[in-house]
């Protein structure tokens, strides 16, 4: 038995490094694709010279010309933008689901991605960016999606502790529904009385979630919260696991459940606002992609969630790459298809039953 369970930790170890392969791989082909098709050499020659200052033929076309400004400038951060929102949202998944108890749980279950949306469509719609100066008017509607997700998230943790008693998945969960629905609300008020069709086009736009304003100096904040983020929830795979066995086993082994779902709640909620004032909102990655995952490598966090994690990164490279060339000279909104793509998954999943979500693997 012990045997089989050392191998089976060897083979998951191993998909580990197989999948981070495939990830660094995904990056080096999705730069290719586009409406100039680039040779994969070039693509490599190019980031290896900007990234590590190793040339590989004349230094001079790796930071001048055409070619050098689609990969580096327009693709790579694009791309490297996609993989960091997509492991972003697959571990906020991961744990959501695990902290909640929740299989269908997914990282704007707590209203977040509705806050965002408000106060994304509030700065659109009654040009808000106005109201403020410097940093803060550059940072635009960003800055108020950011702000809307918080405030969504401060309501939900407020509503969640009302009456008394300890913190609950069925009270977050409750709240998470009050707060997204009135944040909803208020979003189609504003989307129903808005009288200019440029700024409706783009309030539709970022609600549907899009890559297309990637830049370098862009992914610093989304890439430094990722950084913290992951860091902080591979510390924490003993007690997600623990929270898998439910709440009578969890107070039975000495965790306490009030402080640690108070602390996953606030972090993955930073992360999910972080990712949809970065890109709008994309849905479906982690609610599908941990439950894929799950499917083949079991509910030990301490694997899940650094393949969820890399599967995520994959997913959403892909989910880009046909987003910008599945209609020439035209780009469909990323949310779309990663809605066309998860649904019919999680469907087939749903009518298979063929994983365990709790401790059972």
């Amino acid at each position: 038995m012990k045997s089989h369970i050392n191998r089976r930790h060897v083979l998951l170890g191993t998909l580990i490094l197989v999948f981070l392969g495939l990830l660094v791989l995904s990056v080096l082909l999705s730069v290719m694709i586009g409406a100039v098709p680039i040779s994969l050499k070039d693509v490599y020659r190019i980031i290896l010279y900007n990234t590590t200052r190793l040339a590989i033929g004349d230094a001079d076309t790796l930071t001048h010309g055409t070619l050098y400004e689609i990969v580096w400038n327009v693709r790579t951060p694009r791309v490297i933008m996609a993989a960091v929102i997509g492991v972003t949202l697959a571990v906020c998944g991961v744990v959501m689901q695990a902290t909640v108890q929740n299989p269908l749980a997914d990282p704007y279950i707590l209203g977040i991605s509705s806050g965002a949306s408000l106060g994304a469509t509030f700065s659109i719609m009654i040009g808000a960016s106005a109201l403020f100066t410097g940093v803060l008017a550059a940072m635009g509607t960003a800055f108020w999606a950011f702000g809307g997700a918080l405030g969504a998230m401060g309501l939900v943790m407020l509503l969640a502790h009302m009456g008394g008693g300890r913190l609950t998945s069925a009270k977050l969960v409750l709240a998470g529904s009050v707060v997204g629905s009135l944040c909803g609300a208020f979003t189609n008020m504003m989307i129903y009385i808005g009288q200019d069709a440029e700024n409706m086009k783009s309030v539709t736009y970022w609600l549907l979630g899009s890559m297309v304003s990637a830049r370098w100096d862009k992914l610093a904040m989304p890439g430094i919260c990722l950084g913290f983020g992951v860091l902080f929830f591979l510390t924490q795979t003993r007690t997600l696991n623990t929270l898998l066995l439910g709440d009578e086993a969890a107070v039975t082994l000495g965790v306490n459940l009030g402080k640690w779902r108070r602390i996953y709640m606030i972090a993955t909620s930073l992360m999910a606002a972080v990712a949809v004032c970065t890109c709008g909102i994309v849905g479906f990655v982690g609610l599908m992609i941990p439950h894929i995952v799950r499917g083949f490598a079991g509910s030990d966090h301490r694997f899940l969630l650094p393949l969820a994690a890399l599967s995520g990164g994959i997913f959403l490279i892909w989910a880009d790459v046909i987003a910008r060339v599945l209609i020439p000279k035209s780009e469909i909104p990323i949310g779309v298809i990663t809605s066309a793509i998860g649904a019919p998954i999680f469907v087939y999943m749903m009518v298979r039953k063929s994983y365990g979500f709790g401790g059972a693997d």
